[in-house]
């Protein structure tokens, strides 16, 4: 498959968010050794079966490790020793850099329908394990707007790339995040005033120079004020260093407000302080866009 330029590592998905952090909020993720078979084809082409075990298991797929290097987008047959269940699973791609002694890779069930490990875990809620990202085929830049899974947004979160198809290119691309150039200004969104200033005697001001690169990623967050206010919306775009989001609340600009994102109900969900810098007014719709920045 050809490889595109090496994009731009991809950022986490909130502060706190990486693969290894956001693996402790989701109630249906484990932590846990189950001693398996991976039969396949490695990257070379050749065939193998190797013994080994994985690290997290989730109901769609897990996280496994393997001494052989594979393709990602290719399928691999994993049983289990205890209960002796099969099924395919596809090669989303690495949650780790190989190395010399192996990798750790993220697989994904081929039938959703399958559960090899034997755990009955609780059923899927309308936004578990589903996030929507804004995504850029490295090979003919075409930009679509993809569901992904929990194990599609591990893999695309940690390595920065997913192997998907492409419809233009006929065929499985790399693809990564797209970045926003200017964020919620296509012709379809309304238009958006300038920035609101702390103090109305002042004109209003450039907004800071972002430190982080933001990605166009629709996740679950919980947002609470101190004086009280609680809202559960979505993000419209995020970074290393915060989030943006569009809500008809009030908050005013220098305002520290509590975020928790991504936001699960029955999750263990870690919750960090958050200081609101931006604040514009969407013409005739009586929403505003905020971008809080997370406090260091």
């Amino acid at each position: 498959m050809s490889q595109a330029a090496e994009p731009n590592r991809a950022p986490a998905t909130s502060a706190k968010a990486s693969l290894r952090e956001v693996e402790h909020r989701r109630s249906e993720r484990l932590l846990i050794t189950v001693p398996i078979r991976v039969e396949g084809m490695d990257k070379n082409g050749e065939k193998f079966t190797e013994e080994t075990r994985t690290i997290v298991v989730n109901r769609q797929g897990a996280r496994i490790y393997l001494k052989r290097p594979v393709s990602a987008g290719s399928s691999l047959q994993i049983s289990t020793h205890s209960g002796n269940r099969n099924a395919r699973f596809r090669v989303v791609g690495p949650t780790q850099p190989p190395s010399g002694e192996g990798g750790e890779w993220g697989v994904e069930c081929m039938d959703q329908n399958t559960n090899i490990w034997g755990i009955g875990f609780p059923p899927p809620s309308s936004v578990e394990g589903i996030c929507t990202a804004l995504l850029e085929c490295r090979r003919c830049h075409g930009v679509k707007l993809s569901h992904l899974s929990m194990v599609e947004h591990d893999v695309l979160g940690t390595s920065g790339l997913l192997v998907k198809d492409c419809e233009v290119c006929g065929r499985l691309t790399s693809w990564g995040y797209k970045e926003p150039s200017v964020p919620l200004s296509t012709d379809d969104t309304p238009e958006v005033v300038a920035e609101t200033s702390a103090v109305p005697s002042e004109s209003p001001k450039a907004p800071p120079k972002r430190s982080h690169n933001r990605v166009a990623l629709q996740l679950p967050i919980r947002l609470r004020s101190f004086s009280g206010v609680e809202e559960f919306i979505r993000t419209e775009n995020v970074s290393r260093g915060g989030v943006c989001f569009i809500t008809e609340r009030n908050y005013e600009i220098g305002e520290v407000i509590l975020v928790t994102c991504p936001y699960e109900k029955s999750g263990q969900n870690i919750e960090v302080r958050g200081q609101v810098v931006r604040r514009r007014e969407m013409a005739g719709t009586g929403r505003k866009i905020y971008g809080v920045s997370y406090e260091r």
